[in-house]
């Protein structure tokens, strides 16, 4: 079924900007996505780099989980899912220490936005990573990558 981001919005509870076309398609990715400081990558492809925890499982609500607000105190991140369809967890381990959770859905699942307004995500297992400039590792400790090349997580 196509959702709208209008029936997003309001099933969410979640308001968007007036610029963003309400009767526009959601698009459902099985792939990796981006909404913008957010990476959304399907599990297999960084299962080396990401463990999942045993504990902290959580329901996504269908008014969402905030995943990430901006430094600056901006619009979050939130991911929103029909009743029983996803579960949520903030304590994956990632040794490149991007990962902000992971999630498992049964159905679509989305990310909400006010600026950047709905994608959603297909069935399935994925990791929620912050997005990275630069090259290199990003340590615990700081954003200096190896080999003296500068990293610094992106920021919308």
């Amino acid at each position: 079924m196509t959702v709208t981001l209008a029936q997003l919005t309001e099933r969410s509870g979640r308001g968007v900007l007036d610029h963003l076309e309400r009767e526009a398609a959601v698009p459902v990715i099985d792939g990796p996505q981006a909404q913008g400081d957010l990476i959304v990558i399907p599990h297999h492809l960084v299962s080396d780099d990401v463990e999942f925890p045993r504990h902290g499982w959580r329901a996504v609500p269908p008014e969402g989980i905030e995943l990430l607000r901006s430094a600056a105190g901006g619009n979050p991140h939130a991911l929103v899912a029909d009743p029983g369809t996803c579960h949520w967890a903030a304590s994956a381990r990632d040794r490149f220490n991007l990962a902000l959770g992971v999630l498992t859905a049964t159905a679509p699942a989305y990310l909400v936005h006010a600026e950047h307004g709905g994608t959603g995500i297909a069935p399935g297992t994925y990791v929620v990573r912050r997005q990275r400039e630069g090259t290199g590792f990003v340590g615990r400790r700081g954003t200096r990558a190896r080999g003296g090349v500068n990293a610094h997580l992106v920021a919308d």
